[in-house]
């Protein structure tokens, strides 16, 4: 990557052919960093200076899991559905050098739009696949995977052919014996679509013989069952470990206040929101 002190970006905008949104990439009000605004919704902040730093919490909580599953500098091979402004793999390419990454995007010109304006760090191997998260993963038939991360706006009546216990267990499949798949589940009040795609994810999980379903999210939001975004993991990557041991690890990296709930605690959620 260029020197961020030498590199200036500058604003940048488009119209994506497919969704139809507007993509903006606009300085940050709070902090030197730059911002990726679709249809109007600010959806994800890079760091130029230090791509380590990772603001949006539920991101955060992704990149522990990764930190947790593989203590170290270990090279890893991912694959990201949802592009966004590349946040994670830069993360990845930073704390662990050598890593390979596939993203796939359904908008064209989104990765290019944001590798124009804000470049990857340097050595980055990043492979962009423009099409559906589903049909992609289909095409990649016999490939396996590190980490699967699931980052794309579903809720509750958007793309729910990327939802459920089906697709869940297609990307189970799609795991290296020693993998972890990573959902994002942006939810409203009440939580409802987190409980059922929690029990989705455990459904998937005890096809493939792993355990079921963890949790991570903001501490508050599933108190009170607020709107919010939580993150839901499942794999070898996580059943491998001492339970007691990972979870005290994961708790303790935050974002705070945090919450990290084991595959039975996840289900006794599920059920209580119902």
């Amino acid at each position: 990557m260029a020197d961020p002190d030498a590199f200036q970006p500058t604003r940048r905008s488009l119209q994506l052919s497919v969704s139809g949104e507007q993509a903006r990439i606009l300085p940050d009000e709070h902090d030197d960093g730059w911002v990726l605004e679709i249809g109007g919704a600010v959806q994800s902040h890079v760091d130029l200076h230090d791509p380590t730093r990772i603001r949006y919490e539920y991101l955060r909580r992704v990149a522990n899991v990764l930190d947790a599953g593989w203590p170290g500098d270990r090279p890893l091979r991912i694959l990201h559905l949802g592009a966004g402004a590349l946040t994670l793999p830069r993360y990845v390419q930073l704390a662990r050098p050598g890593s390979v990454q596939t993203v796939v995007d359904l908008d064209r010109e989104l990765p290019t739009l944001v590798c124009s304006v804000l470049p990857l760090p340097e050595g980055t191997d990043l492979t962009v696949v423009i099409g559906d998260a589903r049909a992609e993963l289909a095409r990649l038939e016999g490939q396996e995977f590190d980490a699967i991360v699931l980052d794309i706006y579903t809720a509750v009546d958007a793309a729910v052919h990327l939802t459920g216990s089906a697709f869940y267990g297609e990307l189970l499949g799609h795991l290296t014996e020693s993998g972890v798949l990573l959902v994002n589940i942006g939810d409203d009040t009440g939580l409802r679509f987190l409980a059922r795609q929690a029990q989705a994810l455990e459904v998937a999980a005890a096809g493939a013989g792993l355990t079921g379903a963890w949790t991570l999210a903001d501490a508050t939001m599933l108190d009170r069952l607020q709107a919010g975004n939580a993150v839901l993991a499942a794999g070898s990557a996580l059943d491998g470990q001492d339970q007691a041991g990972l979870h005290t690890r994961l708790l303790a990296a935050g974002p705070h206040p945090a919450a990290v709930l084991v595959p039975e605690q996840t289900a006794a959620l599920a059920a209580r929101i119902g």
